[in-house]
């Protein structure tokens, strides 16, 4: 079946490799397959994944740690289990040596008897938990397009500590109830599935107090699943540059003010500029907590209490201290008419990030807002460590 997810925008994205190698392609229902497993091991169930001629049945660590998790899991798989996890929360656990002259393997797999894994378990799913002492186990690091790889990027996109337990399935024995099943190249493309198919489904004027002429244009992925919003300030003009804002949504920022972070002045202020100037777009992504989601972003921020900046904490909880991908803003870009941009932002890495998706950034307008007591730190990591320029 040809696939839905081929689009015109982004030739080439899903390409056959030029040295003869394998291919991959999304099948029709690879997002509703992916979502049905998201779906189960958030709520504690077991899930299936599929890599060619092999299986493995997976469980998320935060919703079944523990020894009596663990053990009901290998009677019912029928094959010893074994732990997955990014190289970053091992390192957090002591499981794994921390390189500084080398990034963490994206996936790491902890092998050993019941007890032990069980013990590291409860530890994995433990957003506080720090390095104790180490059970007996073996500690490898694995193919990040492997089957664990996948039961790990499963984890991050179910918004879930990037933990895992995973066995492998013989595909002889039969379970009952039977998992539902997704392909592991499926999970690992997920970010890059929803936005080829993101489509226009709303559009309505809301008329704002900083920008009167504002029409918003809700874009949904084709699984029906969280909507991203552009906010068309004006009429600007197609094939001309527009001035773009790339806003994540924020709740504790844009919602409730918080000071931890300039999410808040930063979505205000974007909007009153735009509307000063007379036309532009402001693309408000779901992408929560640099992609990590509301509930782990308040895991990080009782890290920073603790003494963690805000990329630390992100690290601390095992993701990567930015998990955002930016394919999806340039996807609403291109439906929406416009391949060049004048970005505000002082992010060089969005800059980057829509260029390499082919919308043109022909101009970085400065975006900065006054710190306070509260966040000051936090824009200094930021400057320091993420590049940002203030």
């Amino acid at each position: 079946m040809k696939s839905r997810f081929t689009s015109a925008l982004f030739p080439g994205l899903f390409a056959p490799p030029t040295d003869g190698g394998s291919t991959w392609a999304p099948g029709a229902d690879a997002l509703l397959s992916v979502n049905r497993v998201i779906d189960d091991v958030r709520r504690g169930a077991t899930g299936g994944l599929r890599l060619g001629d092999k299986a493995a049945a997976v469980l998320a660590l935060e919703a079944a740690a523990g020894h009596d998790a663990l053990s009901a899991f290998a009677q019912r798989v029928g094959s010893a289990p074994r732990l997955a996890m990014t190289g970053r929360r091992a390192i957090v656990l002591g499981l794994w040596r921390d390189d500084d002259t080398a990034e963490p393997p994206k996936a790491v797999v902890v092998e050993g008897d019941i007890p032990s894994l069980a013990e590291i378990s409860a530890r994995a799913a433990d957003p506080l938990a720090e390095a104790g002492p180490a059970p007996a186990a073996t500690v490898r690091a694995v193919a990040a397009d492997g089957l664990d790889g996948a039961a790990v990027h499963l984890m991050k996109r179910a918004r879930l500590m990037p933990a895992a337990a995973i066995a492998d399935l013989d595909p002889a024995r039969e379970l009952r109830p039977a998992p539902l099943w997704a392909e592991a190249a499926d999970v690992l493309h997920h970010e890059h599935l929803l936005a080829l198919s993101l489509q226009p489904v709303s559009t309505a004027r809301v008329p704002l107090a900083d920008a009167l002429e504002t029409t918003v244009v809700a874009f949904r992925p084709s699984d029906g699943g969280t909507e991203h919003l552009a906010l068309v300030i004006g009429t600007p003009e197609p094939g001309k540059p527009v001035l773009t804002r790339l806003h994540s949504e924020c709740f504790t920022g844009d919602l409730l003010g918080s000071l931890r972070c300039d999410c808040g002045d930063q979505l205000r202020g974007a909007i009153k500029e735009i509307g000063d100037r007379g036309a532009g777009i402001l693309l408000y992504m779901a992408q929560e907590g640099r992609g990590i989601g509301l509930v782990n972003k308040l895991r990080a921020y009782a890290l920073q209490d603790s003494g963690f900046d805000t990329m630390e904490a992100n690290e601390q909880l095992g993701f990567d201290d930015d998990e955002r991908i930016y394919l999806p803003a340039a996807a609403m870009l291109r439906q929406l008419g416009f391949s060049q941009v004048r970005l505000m932002t002082n992010n060089p890495a969005k800059v980057e990030a829509l260029s390499r998706y082919g919308v043109a950034v022909v101009e970085r307008v400065p975006h900065v807002f006054p710190s306070n007591d509260h966040n000051r730190a936090y824009l200094e990591a930021k400057r320091v460590k993420g590049g940002h320029l203030f």
